[in-house]
This record gives C-alpha cells, sequence and structure tokens, in this order.
C-alpha cells in the first residue's frame, strides 16, 4: 500500500531529523575524545620499563608476586597510553555545528 503525501512527508522528515540528530551525535562523542600527549607517553614509557624490570627480577628471585606486579604496571602504563585519562588528554579543537 502506497503512502499518502502527507505520510511521504513526514517520512522525509523524520528521515531529515534522524541523520541532523546522528550527525550531532557523532560530533559531540568525537569532541570529547582527547589524545594523549607528552607526559602521558613518557609515564606509560616509565612504567613499562619499571614493570619489565620488575617482572624479571621476579622471575630470577622466584618471587610470583613481583612479577605478577611487574606485569600490572606493565598494563597500567599500555592503558594510560590506550585510554588516557582525562587529565592527560588535550582537548580537540571545537567544531562548527552548523
Amino acid at each position: 500500500m502506497p503512502l499518502s503525501e502527507q505520510e511521504q512527508r513526514l517520512l522525509d522528515e523524520m528521515e531529515r531529523n534522524l541523520y541532523h540528530s546522528e550527525a550531532d551525535d557523532v560530533t559531540t562523542v568525537g569532541a570529547r575524545r582527547g589524545r594523549a600527549n607528552a607526559t602521558a607517553i613518557v609515564l606509560a614509557a616509565l612504567g613499562l620499563l619499571v614493570g619489565l624490570s620488575l617482572l624479571v627480577l621476579g622471575v630470577v628471585v622466584h618471587q610470583p608476586l613481583v612479577g605478577i606486579a611487574g606485569f600490572a604496571v606493565m598494563f597500567a602504563g599500555v592503558m594510560l597510553v590506550a585510554a588516557p585519562p582525562l587529565r592527560f588528554t588535550v582537548p580537540s579543537a571545537p567544531r562548527d555545528r552548523h
């Protein structure tokens, strides 16, 4: 069954509004995410080095808890670069919404 002229206009208007609101949502979500700055990268690299050292030390002295702690420090360093906390992010430039 074909749509009436009024139903077709209403459907077209709803579609335009949906596309417009989705574009606004994508812009808003993208603007919240910054990128890691040099401080976060340096701290992550230091965390990786310290964690690797603790991991090797734990193997050498036969202390599994030291090795586990080293792995945890390395993991935290990787997570710092992969998902930097807000205080380590550089805000992106505001985008014109229109």
